[in-house]
């Protein structure tokens, strides 16, 4: 079967850095964290004191104040998200076949915020005070579901879970469903807001956190044999997909072409990559497959570079085995560095960040690679502090959870 093309004509997310796509990418390139100390609980008793947390953030600039109510924080931000994606996108759902149209949002954890809080309530006040709205704003769909009946989408709607690929997989899950027939738009991505009491408590149990409280902006070390754990985030990132002759035909602005996506499993450990990163490369491998690419095609490299030891290694070990000596050519930067870790969320924000790679120009640094790690390979361009001008035609995006899944997608000019 052929394939037809699939091209991004909408950008929009929520970060801890910005709250827009074009605010956001000037803010990466320039460097700068968003990485903070929390303020919507109190931490004195926690580990870790900080993280990407998104402050002032105002939904009824995108929901209805009374609508907002019914959403748990990752479903507010996805719908934020959606809001200035479908604006940028330009689209008029009263001109389109609602039944050609749909979206795919991913999450990795969904409403934790809504169980703690009606558990509060449980403990206080009883079981007959647990709010009427607690499983429609705790249910991981929730944010696809909301935004298909805000903009009356009635074709395919479902949510990924798969921890940290959630969003990776969504994207690549829309995109099928445009290149396969069934639809024309799609709405895609992903968000997530973990970073609650016991969000933040149980990464801190699982030690896989950094405690760099004296210094959080310096945390996020992709790379750095200084590193000493992940930063975690929140936020959304969302995309408007559509096939390439429905975009064209409405005089769309497109950003990029989804070209590749692929996805594996380890099949070896919860929460431990493989440590040859076979399952990395074999995703790298597939979704290049798929784009119809060599190696020596991709100009750039979104890595997942969490900053945890386990991860950096894998994945720098999975890049020297598909790209060979062309490894040594590409750059190859973790936004995570400025961003923290926004789960199922971030491998959306960082398709939207190669979009505008491709459109810009321009390579943001990871920042903070100050001792980058032999067992990385310092051969490696891990585009170190400062951003890069490069002419991009073709970037690849990598995304990898927990439960071993692995999310990869390759996107290119048009």
């Amino acid at each position: 079967m052929n394939k037809r093309r699939v091209v991004i004509t909408g950008l929009g997310c929520v970060t801890a850095l910005a709250e827009s796509a074009d605010e956001l990418f000037v803010a990466l390139c320039e460097g700068r964290s968003g990485v903070s100390t929390i303020e919507s609980f109190d931490t004195s008793a926690y580990p870790v004191r900080f993280g990407g947390e998104v402050k002032n953030f105002d939904v009824t600039k995108y929901v209805d104040r009374r609508e907002s109510k019914r959403m748990d924080r990752f479903t507010q931000f996805a719908m934020a998200a959606a809001s200035q994606a479908l604006n940028d996108s330009g689209l008029d759902f009263s001109k389109e076949d609602v039944f050609r149209a749909g979206a795919v949002v991913g999450t990795g954890i969904g409403g934790i915020k809504e169980i703690e809080d009606q558990h509060l309530r449980i403990l206080n006040k009883g079981p007959t005070k647990v709010s009427p709205f607690c499983v429609p704003r705790l249910m991981a769909n929730a944010a696809s579901g909301n935004i298909a009946i805000r903009y009356g989408l009635r074709g395919p709607n479902f949510c990924v879970v798969s921890a940290c690929a959630s969003g990776t997989h969504a994207i690549g899950e829309a995109c099928l469903n445009i290149a396969g027939g069934r639809s024309d738009i799609m709405i895609t991505g992903g968000a997530e807001a973990a970073l609650t009491p016991i969000g933040l408590a149980s990464f801190c149990a699982a030690r896989s956190l950094s405690t760099r409280n004296d210094d959080p902006q310096a945390a996020s070390r992709p790379f750095d044999r200084d590193r000493d754990g992940f930063v975690l985030s929140e936020g959304a990132g969302i995309l408007v997909l559509e096939e390439e002759g429905h975009a064209r035909k409405r005089g769309a602005n497109i950003y990029a072409e989804l070209l590749g996506y692929g996805a594996t499993d380890d099949g070896y450990h919860v929460t431990a990559p493989l440590p040859d990163g076979d399952g990395a490369a074999t995703t790298m491998k597939l979704a290049l497959a798929d784009a119809g690419l060599t190696p020596e095609k991709i100009d750039y490299i979104n890595a997942h570079g969490t900053g945890t030891e386990l991860n950096d290694v894998a994945e720098s070990a999975a890049i020297k085995r598909i790209f060979g000596k062309h490894a040594y050519k590409i750059p190859v930067s973790s936004t995570k560095s400025c961003l923290g870790h926004l789960l199922g969320a971030t491998g959306a924000v960082e398709i939207i960040i190669c979009a505008k790679v491709i459109n810009e120009s321009i390579i943001p640094p990871t920042m903070n690679l100050e001792n980058p790690d032999e067992r990385c390979d310092l051969k490696m361009d891990f585009v170190p502090l400062e951003a890069r001008r490069a002419k991009v035609n073709i970037a690849l995006s990598n995304s990898f959870g927990f439960g071993g899944h692995n999310a990869c997608l390759v996107v290119g000019s048009i």
